[in-house]
């Protein structure tokens, strides 16, 4: 094997990793915005999230790890659209956000 194999190889088993790890981390996303949805009683809209943006970020313990944020869609009543995200450092939700529908019922 020449250098040029050798590193398509490490590249592509790069690239097979990050996709699996970014299912299993939408994954986990998707769990916690039900969650968060069911606490709140409002309906999670299609059971799903929505990648919005990928970064590396420092954990708790100073190890580089991915940052990834979610968007999801939830509603209150059936007849209104809010927007949540959800925030994971590696597999571990750091952040989420779920108060839309509160601060619309201020106004």
């Amino acid at each position: 094997m020449n250098a040029f194999e050798v590193i398509s190889l490490l590249l592509m088993g790069a690239l097979v990793w990050l996709w699996f790890d970014s299912l299993q981390a939408r994954e986990a996303g998707v769990r916690g915005a039900q969650a968060a949805c069911r606490r709140e009683g409002v309906q999670l809209l299609d059971d799903t999230v929505a990648f919005r943006s990928l970064r590396l970020a420092r954990n708790d313990h100073g190890h580089m790890a991915l940052q990834r944020v979610y968007e999801f869609e939830y509603s209150g009543s059936g007849n209104d659209r809010y927007r949540g995200s959800v925030m994971l450092l590696g597999r571990e939700i750091t952040m989420l956000d779920i108060t839309a529908h509160r601060r619309a019922a201020l106004h």
